[in-house]
């Protein structure tokens, strides 16, 4: 692997940097997996996870994070049943530190509305998911619109009703004006955090890409940073080395806005290097994989020194409308009791969201391009709910609803979408399972039997090589 010379030349001097362990890991072939778990779903189901046959071991905990685990080797994920119920998600260790950004820099045990602005694939927002209070709200954006559909997907399957994904520019959020107590943001970028997992990226590299990533960062920041309210919380991440990406703009936050620097706690033994900015010696947190069991990876963050409290209202019309007593009445059963949501019809289908967020939701629904809100319930049809996906991978489904529990070979064979042979009494809707994770559902009928698992995530893949691996 033949590391841009540019780049170990800018690197000389930056904190932490050893030129000759950095060159070596890089050659080294060394790939580290970890895997972060559904606390939510693992609870529910009371039993200790196996992946693809490897236990997990607390002496593999990633030590910043409650819920990450390194694992011994690389099984094929998605020939793993459970990563498709949302049991876990396959996601870089050094970016499972926005875990610590959060909660030393946030009372995660407080009502909290928190926007992931460059969300997609969905790692940092499925693991603030996990992190914030069931009372708070979590926005998911990712302005482009075929990623967006991989952030709802991975949503849905973590499976809280507390989350909205938007599909928007990061300058349609300046509308909600001091709205968020914390916006995260993790920014595009060069990408050379990436290069021991992604070789390919380091054809992509070049010091002109890192300049133009550093306006389009300024370009972001500026963009959003009205929809931060004072007293709010900025994280601010990249996947590069670069000071122009990192430091660099740090300083320019601490320029252009009234932001104060947070210095977080690190532990010695983790190895993760602190930094100071050139001008202001404002504090970052940088990963060199020579030094971290992990990738490249930067992050600071800022409190927000002005701006006022928010005083946007939701509108008096809504492009929503709850849902009727008659629509709730056939849905009930479904739901677990006590689930504390408010059913939401938009055209056909009905939702399910946190009753208490009901103002949080029809403000984002007015001002922002939504793509999913909270929990998609289904379609009433006649009497009778035709049950969406979502609903069965949700952690608030009725337990109990009729499932059947599938072996390892016949899940993957509904994952694909094919014919599955199952044996019950029951006819109608059934809810397929695996481990006591859910899959999604089937329609047993007198003379076959249906499989609603949607065609657009069905597994392709006939060999056993791939990776799923997310940041």
């Amino acid at each position: 692997m033949q590391l841009p010379q540019q780049l170990l030349d800018s690197l000389t001097g930056v904190a932490g940097f050893n030129k000759e362990a950095f060159v070596q890991i890089h050659e080294s072939g060394e790939q580290v997996t970890s895997v972060r778990v559904n606390a939510a779903k693992a609870a529910k189901n009371g039993s200790s996870l196996t992946i693809d046959h490897l236990p997990l071991v607390q002496s593999a905990k990633i030590p910043w994070s409650s819920y990450g685990y390194y694992l011994p080797e690389r099984p094929a994920f998605i020939f793993d049943p459970l990563i498709h119920a949302g049991a876990y998600y396959v996601q870089e260790a050094s970016s499972m530190f926005l875990e610590q950004a959060l909660t030393q820099t946030t009372d995660v045990s407080q009502p909290l509305r928190v926007l992931d602005l460059c969300a997609a694939p969905g790692g940092k927002s499925t693991l603030l998911q996990s992190l914030i209070s069931a009372d708070s709200l979590l926005v998911s954006n990712e302005v482009i619109k075929s990623r967006a559909a991989i952030l709802e997907e991975n949503s849905i399957k973590w499976g809280g009703a507390n989350v909205i994904v938007t599909n928007a520019d990061p300058a349609t959020f300046a509308r909600l004006e001091n709205f968020f107590d914390v916006i995260v943001i993790d920014a595009p970028c060069s990408g050379s955090g990436l290069f021991r997992r992604e070789p390919e990226a380091i054809g992509e590299w070049s010091e002109q890409n890192v300049a133009l990533c550093y306006q389009r960062q300024q370009r972001i920041l500026a963009d959003v940073f009205p929809a931060l309210k004072e007293g709010g919380v900025l994280i601010y991440s990249t996947c590069s080395y670069s000071k122009e990406e990192d430091e660099q703009i740090a300083d320019w936050l601490m320029d252009t806005f009234s932001v104060q620097p947070l210095q977080l706690a690190v532990e010695a033994d983790w190895g993760i290097v602190e930094t100071r900015s050139n001008k202001h010696q404002a504090f970052g947190y940088r990963f060199f994989p020579d030094k971290v069991r992990g990738e490249g990876f930067f992050i600071s963050c800022f409190r927000k020194q002005e701006g006022g409290a928010n005083t946007i209202r939701p509108p008096k019309k809504s492009l929503l409308q709850k849902a009727s007593k008659n629509e709730t009445a056939i849905i009930q059963p479904w739901l677990q009791a006590g689930w504390p949501v408010q059913l939401w019809k938009q055209k056909e289908e009905i939702m399910a969201f946190p009753q208490h967020l009901e103002k949080e939701l029809l403000t984002i629904v007015d001002n922002i391009y939504v793509r999913r809100a909270g929990t998609v319930l289904g379609k009433i049809a006649g009497n009778d709910l035709v049950p969406d996906h979502a609903l069965a991978l949700s952690t608030g489904i009725n337990p109990s609803i009729v499932a059947v529990s599938l072996k390892k070979e016949d899940a993957i064979q509904y994952l694909r979408k094919e014919e599955v042979s199952v044996s019950t009494a029951h006819k109608g809707w059934t809810l397929v399972q695996f481990e006591q994770y859910n899959l999604g559902w089937i329609k047993v009928l007198q003379n076959r039997i249906n499989n609603y698992y949607p065609p657009t995530w069905r597994i392709l893949k006939r060999s056993a090589n791939s990776t799923n691996e997310s940041s």
